[in-house]
């Protein structure tokens, strides 16, 4: 496949590396970004990560046959507002972000107005850090993306989207919108706010100052994801927030559960939870090195 103009309507992480995989596989005769500070201009044409890079909204969406919103998803919708009188008719917009159901039901009508196609999808390839200074070419490679058809979506527009993901080597997973939320309410939503939790309670300075001292890899490993841009979780929380408040209350009652086995001192219950969560995770990732497996089970 080839795009004669893909416009990045934000150029940070997810952005600046589709821009890269896009320009280093040679899928697009011009890539063109969307930043709103001078400063960000002259970075994102110094890193490489698309061939121009314009303040204007209107002038870097004009005449694009693919634009793709990497906004932070609470922008994306005003955004859409002000570039869809600019865009050209035979057009395809989809985007990056994390919450689907509310935002292809506002874009879709807008898009349908418009004269132009929009539809949604997902790269599950994000990182813990922000900006095109962290952008990779092949973030994509071997990542899941959803993308999200409707009954609206027009069919060869839903195909250009897949064939897009699968180029810069993603594998798409189709998926309803709101099938999509529910699911990474509890795949990724949760885990951020389990992770930033940690930080904040484990870290906190009402803590003795030694505390911080004991943090070692597990923690690290643990609350990774905590460094994540808090403006863009504060949008994502807020967008999914129906779906993650009720698997944040199930989680709650998990660790409750937990709580009254280890208050009871019912060592049946706790070894069960632990080996329950090793036997889930093992089969999720298994470890290419077994070897290593038996000497990590081994009793200290």
């Amino acid at each position: 496949m080839h795009f004669r103009k893909v416009t990045l309507v934000g150029v940070g992480l997810l952005g600046g590396s589709l821009g890269l995989a896009l320009r280093r596989r040679g899928l697009a005769g011009e890539v063109q970004g969307f930043v709103r500070r001078a400063s960000s201009v002259a970075e994102c044409l110094a890193l490489g990560v698309v061939d121009r890079c314009s303040r204007n909204l209107a002038e870097a969406v004009a005449d694009a046959d693919l634009v793709v919103l990497c906004s932070p998803v609470g922008q994306m919708a005003p955004l859409f507002r002000e570039m869809s009188r600019h865009l050209a008719p035979d057009c395809v917009v989809t985007d990056v972000g994390s919450v689907k159901s509310a935002l292809v039901a506002e874009i879709e009508p807008l898009a349908e107005a418009a004269g132009v196609r929009f539809v949604g999808s997902h790269p599950m390839a994000g990182a813990e850090k922000s900006g095109p200074a962290h952008a990779r070419a092949d973030l994509f490679e071997g990542a899941v993306c959803v993308v999200t058809p409707t009954a609206a979506s027009d069919p060869e527009s839903v195909d250009l989207v897949r064939r897009l993901w699968e180029a810069v080597g993603a594998r798409v997973l189709p998926m309803n919108p709101m099938l999509h939320d529910d699911l990474v309410a509890r795949a990724s939503h949760l885990p951020h706010v389990v992770a930033a939790s940690l930080a904040n309670y484990v870290l906190s300075p009402a803590h003795p100052r030694e505390q911080s001292e004991l943090c070692a890899g597990g923690f690290r490993d643990t609350t990774r994801v905590a460094s994540g841009s808090p403006e863009m979780w504060r949008d994502i929380a807020l967008a999914n927030r129906r779906h993650l408040s009720r698997v944040l209350g199930v989680f709650i009652e998990d660790l409750s559960e937990f709580r009254h086995a280890l208050d009871a001192g019912d060592a049946t219950a706790l070894e069960e939870f632990f080996r329950q969560a090793k036997t889930r995770r093992d089969q999720r990732y298994p470890d290419p090195d077994p070897a290593r497996t038996a000497r990590t089970d081994a009793p200290a």
